[in-house]
């Protein structure tokens, strides 16, 4: 980033005008040149999306021998809703409660649009919560990708666009169930919401624009 906040010049461009300022092996981030963050005091962010890595429910399926522990749509379309609404909740507490970044539903000059997608989502011991099954322990409950792109609200015009591949960093081995699970998730989801927050600091601070904490 440069200075006053904007894209640092010389990276390579993507098919809508944005420019690479960070690639490694899991992120990638693009820049609108000469954009800026530190203009926005709101945001608003919309339905997150969720979707599976391929073929997780077969891969999940292939040991599950009694019928009553297979997974099936309902179980999937639990999970995923359970997660879009956890991204809300994180995002929410992290940029609003903790950054100051008032999370509306209207747009005007000040306000960041968040269009959230999670991807290739990966629960390696889903919790059906089967009367009688055992115990699975496990040291990585979930891994997920997050693509997110942010737009200014009054022209529409995408800003950046952030790829993410993570996942939990645990390292203990633990028990496996919706509550162990949900906490490796919230883990990752504020890890993110941490990292879009610091970056509005770190925008406004550059530039010398007051930020919402300040």
């Amino acid at each position: 980033m440069a200075a006053d906040g904007s894209a640092s010049p010389g990276g390579h461009s993507s098919h809508d005008g944005l420019e690479l300022v960070k690639k490694t092996r899991s992120t990638a981030l693009y820049v609108r040149p000469a954009a800026s963050l530190a203009q926005y005091n709101r945001v608003a962010i919309l339905d997150c999306p969720v979707a599976f890595r391929k073929n997780w429910e077969r891969d999940q399926n292939e040991e599950r021998v009694d019928p009553m522990n297979r997974i099936n749509k309902k179980d999937m379309d639990r999970i995923k809703t359970e997660l879009s609404r956890e991204f809300l909740r994180i995002f929410t507490r992290e940029l609003q409660d903790k950054g100051g970044y008032t999370v509306v539903d209207s747009g005007a000059e000040d306000v960041l649009i968040l269009r959230p997608a999670i991807i290739n989502l990966d629960v390696t011991a889903p919790d059906k919560m089967t009367p009688g099954m055992s115990e699975t322990f496990t040291t990585g409950a979930v891994s997920m990708t997050l693509y997110l792109e942010l737009y200014d609200s009054v022209s529409s015009q995408i800003i950046a666009r952030f790829v993410d591949a993570d996942g939990d960093r645990e390292g203990t081995m633990m028990v496996a169930n919706r509550v162990t699970n949900k906490a490796a998730a919230d883990r990752v989801l504020t890890r993110w919401a941490d990292r879009l927050r610091k970056g509005l600091d770190d925008a406004h601070r550059e530039t010398g624009a007051k930020a919402p904490t300040d």
